[in-house]
């Protein structure tokens, strides 16, 4: 980890994770190191699942330090789901948090408490070392004993970390994540979002997934400073940004939609928000508030952002998701009459192409459809799986769920494709809120033509969403296809 000693030697005393100083975290993570070296000798991937924690991060660093790749692990999903994965990748070691831990020995009865190498086909687990107390001069002697167990900086072809995308699109696909793209995009995220000395960024994303990870490498670094959280509760994020402490905050629009009428005061710079659709309704309260939202689009493949914009700098492009980003190019291919086609990208910080199939050449065929504008401003109009095709007409989710949003009452929504025998396909509008479904119904036939009225309109507590806040459509379609 080139970054951590650099900074670590630079400024030492500089807050990094937690309150931790660069100078703490880095000799955690030597200690680490020296801890796992003997374990981790024989493998050159190795898994990691844990919630948000400054332990998690010292780990990752540790396992980085020894020059090995990290298959970052989702701790939300089932014990079989996550060894099916480890499996799939050659991972045979997971290191877990304690609580995690407890939870896979809940769930096999303890058989995997047994040294890795013992094992051929099956998945180890194992709580990654606690570091014990000991006096200055001991923890000094042991910092220079075990740095010269750390690797030289890796080349940027070089895999660091292995994430796979989300299963509620479909298939799952493992995304490596090499040093050379993560140079690429810290670098550039610090041109768009700029740099305070005084910045605190909230992590409160998972760090197993881009969103969360990038916000600690981009601390990292900028030589920053970042506030761990190991979810998401309302009372403490709200009392965080309210404190004046945190300057950055990355948040999925969901989540920021919960807490904005409680925030009444902040000291916030940077308001990252992107992840899934973005309310025009929630960009006006923010702007309202003086939030300076920052609305992006990117993706695991591209190592998060791709396309950036300062909504309450560039009010007029409060509509589009963003610039792209230096170095990164944006293309629009196969345009409809209006301008509407698919969205391509090339960039240094996209992937070389998913594990185990062929690298990707070229420009790369995000499966979003929108259109850039004459300043070269990105609009979503949708991922073109969502594009429901009704009787010939193209139906845009976005478009209806745009729409009723303006509609008081409605804290979220999702519109899903149902196989229809007459017209192929119709639209099926799931929500949640405090309006009726009659009132939901007349506001959608005031503002959209009759073809694009939902066949069926269901009233939810909530809707589902998965770890990162998203909304699980394919779990909606799902329902949808056995009405």
């Amino acid at each position: 980890m080139r970054w951590l000693r650099e900074r670590a030697q630079a400024t030492p005393n500089q807050p990094f994770l937690d309150g931790y100083t660069y100078k703490t975290i880095y000799e955690c993570t030597v200690l680490q190191a020296g801890f796992l070296e003997s374990v981790v000798r024989d493998d050159m991937r190795l898994g990691l699942c844990s919630e948000n924690s400054v332990d998690m991060a010292i780990t990752l660093f540790a396992l980085w330090s020894l020059g090995k790749e990290v298959f970052l692990v989702n701790p939300h999903l089932t014990v079989a789901e996550q060894e099916e994965q480890a499996q799939a990748l050659g991972v045979k070691l997971i290191f877990a948090s304690p609580r995690v831990q407890e939870k896979v020995e809940e769930t096999c009865n303890g058989r995997f408490c047994r040294p890795h190498h013992s094992f051929v086909n099956e998945v180890a687990w194992r709580t990654w070392p606690k570091l014990p107390p000991m006096d200055k001069a001991t923890r000094t002697r042991l910092v220079q004993c075990f740095e010269g167990l750390l690797v030289p900086p890796l080349m940027d072809q070089a895999i660091a970390a292995i994430m796979n995308t989300s299963a509620t699109t479909g298939t799952v696909k493992s995304v490596p994540l090499r040093w050379g793209q993560i140079e690429a995009h810290v670098k550039a995220s610090a041109q768009v979002l700029g740099v305070d000395s005084q910045d605190n960024w909230l992590t409160v994303l998972p760090m197993f997934h881009v969103s969360g990870l990038s916000i600690i490498l981009r601390t990292l670094y900028n030589g920053t400073a970042a506030t761990i959280m190991s979810s998401f509760e309302e009372d403490r994020v709200v009392e965080a940004i309210t404190s004046g402490k945190l300057t950055m905050v990355s948040l999925v629009p969901t989540v920021l939609q919960r807490i904005v009428d409680r925030i009444t005061t902040h000291a916030l710079r940077v308001v990252l928000l992107g992840g899934e659709f973005i309310p025009n309704t929630l960009v006006d309260v923010c702007l309202a508030k003086q939030m300076p939202i920052f609305k992006t689009y990117g993706m695991t493949e591209t190592f998060a952002q791709s396309a950036t914009v300062n909504v309450l700098a560039k009010p007029a492009k409060c509509e589009a998701v963003g610039k792209p980003l230096p170095g990164v190019v944006i293309e629009v291919r196969n345009p409809d009459e209006a301008g509407i086609g698919e969205i391509w990208l090339q960039s240094p910080m996209l992937m070389t192409g998913y594990l185990g199939q062929p690298p990707i050449v070229g420009f790369f065929n995000t499966d979003d459809m929108g259109y850039l504008d004459e300043d070269g401003y990105l609009y979503i109009v949708n991922r073109r799986q969502d594009i429901i095709i009704s009787g010939g007409e193209n139906i845009y989710p976005k478009e209806l769920e745009d729409c009723l949003y303006r509609l008081v009452g409605i804290t979220e929504c999702a519109v899903v494709p149902k196989t229809d025998e007459r017209w192929g396909q119709v639209p099926i509008l799931y929500y949640a809120g405090e309006a009726s479904v009659k009132a939901v119904k007349e506001h959608l036939l005031n503002h959209l033509g009759r073809y694009k009225q939902p066949k069926a309109i269901c009233r939810l507590a909530k809707l589902p969403r998965n770890n990162s806040g998203k909304i699980m459509r394919r779990t909606l379609m799902e329902e949808a296809a056995d009405m």
